[in-house]
């Protein structure tokens, strides 16, 4: 039977809504929404949660939720610059170690992308141990603007064009190639992506899980407020855990 880490990975220093690992959303802890379903998933594979943080506070409220930790993550790992994959792989050996065991997937769910479904993990992953050349896993939504049709950049010139140019000219919005955007709620690694040199989570041989509901990163207050105000008032179309 194939083994399976979950990883959380909540730094303090938060600096566009701080102390939003543990800031309350609709009477709970951010945090707790993602240790929930780290929890049901590892149930159901028997799968091992780790939390990977450097601040004590997260620490604190992530063992009220019912996750406990004894790993500290090293201020190296802990900046604004530092990798999330080099994060990850710290915690892997660690846990490895720990356990005198090797993994053969990780599953990383970011704290501030708590909109995923149980439902979304179980078709990922099975999807995803299903193709044997895929190295990760991404989760993703439609995106709402196209580089193909609706989206410019400056170029050398000091004008402005499409990002993305085809050969036969501006496209039209259905004739566009269909584009998708990373909404950071949740990726999936096989064990022998870590023993590469490269800490890029997308490689020539990445996949995608497309979100079928709303999914979107909290980055500023106001994301905070607006997935408040859908949960109280009960506007989403599926269940958080």
């Amino acid at each position: 039977m194939s083994s399976i880490l979950i990883t959380i990975c909540a730094r303090g220093g938060s600096k566009g809504i701080p102390g939003k690992n543990i800031k309350p959303l609709a009477g709970r802890p951010l945090i707790d929404y993602t240790i929930k379903i780290a929890k049901l998933f590892a149930e159901k594979h028997n799968g091992t949660v780790a939390l990977s943080t450097d601040d004590d506070a997260i620490r604190s409220i992530a063992t009220n939720c019912g996750l406990v930790s004894g790993y500290q993550r090293p201020e190296t790992l802990a900046s604004d610059t530092a990798g999330k994959v080099d994060a990850i792989k710290d915690i892997l050996l660690f846990e490895e170690k720990g356990l005198s065991t090797t993994f053969d997937y990780i599953l990383d769910l970011d704290v501030t992308s708590p909109l995923r479904t149980l439902e979304d993990l179980e078709a990922a992953y099975e999807s995803f141990v299903a193709d044997e050349k895929a190295q990760t896993l991404f989760s993703v939504n439609k995106a709402g603007r196209n580089p193909y049709f609706n989206m410019v950049e400056k170029k050398e010139n000091g004008f402005y064009f499409l990002v993305k140019n085809s050969a036969n000219g501006p496209l039209t919005r259905q004739s566009a190639p269909q584009v998708y955007e990373l909404n950071a709620s949740f990726y999936l690694y096989r064990r022998v992506f870590f023993e590469q040199a490269s800490n890029k989570v997308i490689t020539e041989q990445s996949v995608i899980y497309e979100m079928p509901h709303t999914c979107f990163d909290l980055d500023h207050p106001i994301d905070f407020d607006f997935l408040e105000y859908l949960i109280q008032n009960n506007k989403l179309d599926f269940e958080l855990s």
